[in-house]
């Protein structure tokens, strides 16, 4: 049944697809953060893997308000690796053994890419599909990452 929120069908399906996008890419970076949580070493692994813990358990969070924002509006969720992997943004990484620095500068990229594109879908789930609760949302997911983008450049330097 869908949803009668004062939002033509058609947008409330366009803005689910942005939102499950948008939870493939949080779902691979969720992924990528427990792999370094896992797999970090060096003179800074204890810091860095309580670092990766608590960033892969925001993620996590995210996933959920994401899958139920889609399901508030509606429409259904995606839920299976083939889907994550179809409609993700971001590339997994293969590499083993990379350096602690090299983990913090590939996630890096991953948010700062992830900063551009959310604030490409707020102004498009506002402006052209008039929903205002789904860009306000997009909105603060914009500002988790550029926290972590700020603390990752912090280790960084």
């Amino acid at each position: 049944m869908s949803a009668n929120i004062g939002i033509f069908e058609p947008n409330l399906k366009a803005v689910a697809q942005l939102l499950n996008i948008t939870l493939a890419d949080e779902m691979t970076l969720l992924v990528k953060t427990r792999n370094f949580h896992w797999n970090v070493k060096g003179l800074h692994f204890s810091e860095l893997h309580s670092f990766f813990d608590e960033e892969y358990g925001l993620l996590d969070e995210s996933v959920d308000e994401i899958a139920e924002r889609v399901r508030a509006i509606g429409e259904y969720a995606i839920g299976s690796l083939e889907e994550f992997k179809a409609q993700t943004r971001l590339k997994e990484s293969l590499i083993k053994g990379l350096s602690a620095q090299e983990m913090l500068k590939e996630l890096l990229n991953d948010h700062e890419f992830l900063i551009k594109k959310i604030r490409i879908d707020i102004e498009e789930t506002a402006s052209k599909y008039q929903d205002v609760g789904n860009s306000d949302y997009l909105t603060g997911l914009l500002k988790q990452h550029e926290k972590t983008a700020w603390k990752l450049r912090s280790y960084l330097e």
